[in-house]
């Protein structure tokens, strides 16, 4: 049985994989490479802690922050969970990674992985300031709802091992063109994600009553009292800007900032400038 790292482990340089338990008994994975104040990454769906957020800023942000990795449950080493999924358990793993990282430590959540923060922002975890990216909510008519089965729909899917129709239907709901996708299918990368593509209705389950077109409600966000960074890609279409600057409009203590050049896909040089400035202001 892993071994429930406390929060006064000391961040390294480097680390191989370490655990945390979660309030339900699951095993989740993370490790920490630099030194310094510490960061955790929150990755989107069908990322892991190899191949999404934190392999983009970890060349960045960790020569001077420990950045704390994590593989959200049921990818890469940490565990699939014995319960049914909710948002709360995804909510739970998040706390037992801030444990081990301290008190004080820096949160950045991509895409579904910050409307994951934003959950946990909701439900009053302590965490030092917060940087969200893009955080995938459709607020207004900019962009046509996504459909509400969708995460049943990927359910149906992955249960009769389409994994691969899980993966396309994902892909494609998020304006991926059909060639990019069937580029996509011939790189290795295809085979990681369908791996994973089991948790893709997680992820729904953490967006979709905010993918609908619909202003967010009325006092959503009211009760976060830490400080938030929303970016936003310059490249990025009408809604996506939207959704964040409605984020941002929501919480009582936000910066809107949009990345010129930039689109979903965080690239570490072009973020890492204004994580740093936003920390350091």
């Amino acid at each position: 049985m892993p071994n429930r790292t406390s929060a006064r482990t000391p961040a390294s340089t480097t680390s191989g994989t370490r655990f945390v338990t979660s309030a339900d008994g699951t095993a989740i994975a993370y490790d920490v490479t630099g030194t310094g104040p510490a960061v955790v990454v929150v990755e989107g769906a069908l990322c892991q802690r190899t191949m999404g957020t934190a392999k983009a800023l970890i060349p960045v942000l960790s020569q001077d922050h420990a950045v704390h990795a994590y593989d959200r449950r049921g990818r890469g080493e940490s565990g699939p969970g014995t319960a049914p999924y909710s948002v709360e358990r995804e909510v739970e793993d998040l706390v037992a990674v801030l444990e081990a990282a301290g008190p004080d430590a820096l949160v950045v959540g991509a895409s579904s992985g910050a409307a994951l923060v934003l959950e946990a922002l909701r439900a009053g975890v302590p965490m030092g300031r917060v940087a969200l990216y893009e955080v995938p909510f459709i607020v207004d008519g900019s962009h046509a709802p996504h459909g509400t089965d969708l995460g049943a729909r990927t359910q149906r899917l992955v249960d009769s091992g389409r994994r691969g129709e899980a993966v396309t239907l994902f892909l494609r709901t998020v304006g991926v063109p059909a060639t990019g996708v069937a580029l996509m299918r011939l790189m290795p990368v295809w085979k990681k994600v369908c791996a994973v593509a089991h948790t893709l209705p997680h992820d729904y389950a953490i967006v979709l009553d905010h993918q609908q077109g619909e202003p967010l409600p009325d006092g959503y966000l009211a009760g976060v009292t830490v400080p938030v960074l929303v970016l936003v890609g310059g490249k990025s279409p009408a809604y996506m800007k939207n959704a964040q600057a409605a984020v941002a409009g929501a919480l009582p203590d936000a910066t809107l900032r949009e990345l010129p050049g930039e689109s979903h896909m965080v690239r570490g040089r072009a973020t890492a400038p204004a994580l740093q400035e936003f920390w350091e202001s």
